[in-house]
């Protein structure tokens, strides 16, 4: 059963800059971590990230494709994810079982607030056997 965190807060609240904190200790310590990026508007990511949500879809794609802001192409990849959630599945099934995960998650304060996407992603991480607990990112 495979084990993690999710990282949210506020855009700027340092979720990424933990992100890879985590990832330099465990790696000091020689044990497994992988980065998982769901933040499609991040797009420099200081730690090796084992998994991406560009590879699935991008922002400014969304941006372009559509004629949509940055908060409605943010909504938009955040609902593509979930509609395309075997695709996480997958990919997280290709770290070895004892990796610990980070989801490092976007700052959008409507995506946890008003907007069940995410949401549902989280649960059906927990559906699929993750355990995760949150870490909050405050400025």
């Amino acid at each position: 059963m495979p084990f993690g965190e999710i990282v949210i807060g506020a855009p700027g609240a340092g979720k990424s800059t933990y992100a890879h904190g985590k990832y330099q200790l465990f790696s000091a310590l020689e044990r497994p971590i992988a980065i998982v990026n769901l933040d499609p508007a991040n797009e420099s990511v200081p730690s090796p990230c084992a998994i991406s949500i560009s590879s699935l879809i991008t922002l400014q794609d969304v941006m372009h494709e559509f004629g949509l802001g940055p908060n409605g192409a943010m909504l938009y990849c955040i609902e593509y994810l979930e509609a395309n959630f075997d695709w996480l599945v997958e990919e997280l099934g290709r770290l070895h079982p004892d990796t610990w995960v980070v989801f490092d998650l976007p700052g959008q304060v409507e995506l946890s607030t008003n907007h069940e996407s995410l949401k549902n992603i989280i649960v059906k991480l927990g559906k699929h056997d993750y355990r995760v607990a949150r870490c909050g990112q405050s400025m």
